[in-house]
């Protein structure tokens, strides 16, 4: 039963062939044997919280402890939200819900989203399922792991700047990030609201199909969502004819890892098998996407992290009766290293005397950013590029220097600031440079806005064509 894919177990549920019951007992017990940390609530753990679903009808899900839910802890992987259980629950978990997914549990995650290696949590870093002792990327690093380590069929996440395909990538499955606006961010705990998107991560493009169908679409809880034209469809396609795919020079010059680069360009090769087209082009503020989005996000945290203190909910510090003392000192304990340095390079941003200098210049990147994008899709199809620079690194190699953790993100970014839709599929194995075992690579597919029907597809024959089968060690059928 915990071979099949999610579409597989829904189609044989309708067809009454596989009891909804058993199946999602038996992904209860995979979960509970969650040795990654990649877990922080499970829907068993009989903590007086629980998810119920009336009639389970597809596959169990796991979510990333970002999305509220009604009477079950929910921690944004911070300190600063212990013992806080919300009043409602998101959007995107109700409609899974009422979709009849049971909830498997609540995933582990770099605190408030903002980390590219889940080693920002506050509960303890997740471990990556293809090597213990390396990174499942972040910030949904427990998503991915549970997808890639056999622990759920599949998973929601969220992409502010590469939060679902950079974990996808490193972990060897498929991550979506939707155009923004595709699916609510009502009960999303904010990072930064005007990158933040909900997506999935799954073990292959028909599973990401199916769970976008699912979580796509308006709701009047969210202004800023306006779902799909039309929910998506299982794809089918089976070549790449007619179909041109662009190669940015602009970013794909730059030094990445030389197994990445393999990779990328045998997947380029099978590209033109399947008869899609190749071509440069050119985005030129593309490559200043990292500086633009280490303004823009960490001014929106700055401001959206001022609600936490201490007086409504989550933790609140001891401070004798004084307020102000109590405001200082429970942040000063609630958040993590990274969360105090991204808040206060937003604080600065936006200041007085440097609003203009800061965040109003990396708005117009952003502008330009998206206005390049616009431009390359007059010509062609899609953009690809490798999803990360580099295959999943060492736990504690790169968190005392901040710069190199941010580039990770440096594929990634630029789709995230222009609001587009891009994925992430696997495309092969690479030895990470200083040896080890052989490690997936992700390759990158961004569409224009709203076109998530047409990069499934191509997304769907390339995938084929790749045939990437393989699992960690000691995860079944690997």
């Amino acid at each position: 039963m915990l071979e099949l894919t999610a579409v597989e177990a829904h189609e044989a549920m309708a067809a009454g062939e596989l009891d909804a019951g058993e199946y999602a007992e038996a992904w209860s017990k995979a979960a509970a044997g969650d040795d990654l940390n990649a877990y922080l609530w499970r829907n068993e753990d009989g903590d007086g919280g629980a998810i119920a679903v009336d009639r389970p009808s597809i596959a169990p899900i796991a979510v990333k402890d970002i999305f509220c839910t009604e009477g079950v802890p929910t921690t944004a992987g911070s300190r600063i939200l212990d013992g806080y259980r919300p009043p409602y629950t998101a959007t995107a978990v109700q409609r899974l819900i009422e979709a009849g997914a049971p909830i498997l549990g609540k995933t582990n995650m770099d605190e408030f989203a903002m980390g590219s290696s889940n080693e920002n949590s506050a509960y303890g870093p997740v471990l990556n399922p293809w090597d213990r002792t390396r990174v499942p990327g972040g910030s949904s690093g427990g998503s991915a792991a549970v997808v890639g380590g056999g622990l759920a069929p599949w998973a929601i996440g969220t992409d502010t700047g590469g939060s679902i395909r950079q974990p996808a990538a490193l972990c060897g499955i498929v991550g979506l990030k939707p155009t923004y606006g595709a699916i609510s961010r009502y009960g999303m705990i904010a990072f930064a609201s005007s990158l933040d998107q909900c997506g999935p991560l799954t073990r292959d493009v028909r599973d990401a199909a199916l769970l976008l169908a699912i979580l796509q679409g308006a709701d009047p809880c969210d202004s800023t969502s306006v779902g799909l034209r039309q929910a998506p469809q299982l794809p089918d396609r089976e070549d790449l004819k007619g179909l041109r795919f662009a190669v940015p020079s602009d970013l794909t010059e730059h030094v990445f890892d030389a197994g990445v680069r393999q990779v990328f360009e045998a997947t380029l090769e099978k590209i033109e098998a399947l008869g899609g087209e190749l071509g440069e082009v050119s985005l030129p503020h593309a490559e200043h996407g990292i500086s633009a989005y280490y303004v823009i996000a960490p001014a929106e945290a700055s401001s959206n992290l001022a609600r936490y203190d201490g007086v409504r909910y989550g933790m609140r510090a001891g401070a004798d009766g004084d307020l102000i003392q109590m405001y200082e000192k429970t942040r000063a304990e609630g958040f993590g290293a990274e969360v105090k340095r991204r808040i206060m390079l937003g604080t600065y941003a936006l200041s007085s005397g440097y609003y203009d200098a800061y965040y109003g210049q990396a708005q117009k990147v952003r502008t330009k950013i998206a206005a390049d994008f616009r431009t390359a899709f007059e010509e062609f199809d899609f953009v690809v590029t490798p999803t990360s620079p580099s295959v999943a690194f060492g736990l504690g190699e790169k968190t005392a220097d901040p710069l190199a953790m941010y580039l990770n993100d440096f594929f990634t970014v630029p789709m995230s600031l222009a609001g587009i839709p891009a994925i992430s599929i696997p495309a092969g194995l690479s030895e990470p440079e200083g040896g080890g075992p052989r490690l997936p690579v992700g390759f990158q597919i961004a569409a224009p806005a709203f076109a998530e029907q047409g990069l499934l597809d191509a997304s769907y024959a390339l995938e084929q064509a790749i045939g990437f089968d393989a699992r960690p060690q000691g995860v079944r059928g690997g």
